[in-house]
């Protein structure tokens, strides 16, 4: 499948939201989690529509509101 520039950006976007809230949200780790966002999508391991594997695993509160 083939995915524009923006779906691709979108989709590596709300990755590294994801994993830079899992590790609190620290200032000096969002291009960190951007980086892996990235590396990540070109990997395979992310890709569009699929979810992430380990989402539902315990201690995953990315999408749990405080």
């Amino acid at each position: 499948m083939v995915i524009s520039q923006e779906e691709r950006v979108a989709h590596i976007s709300k990755r590294a939201r994801e994993l830079w809230e899992r590790e609190g949200l620290m200032p000096d780790r969002e291009k960190a989690c951007w980086d892996k966002a990235v590396e990540e999508f070109e990997s395979g391991r992310l890709t569009a529509g699929r979810k992430q594997p380990g989402a539902d695993a315990a201690g995953d509160n990315a999408g749990t509101k405080h």
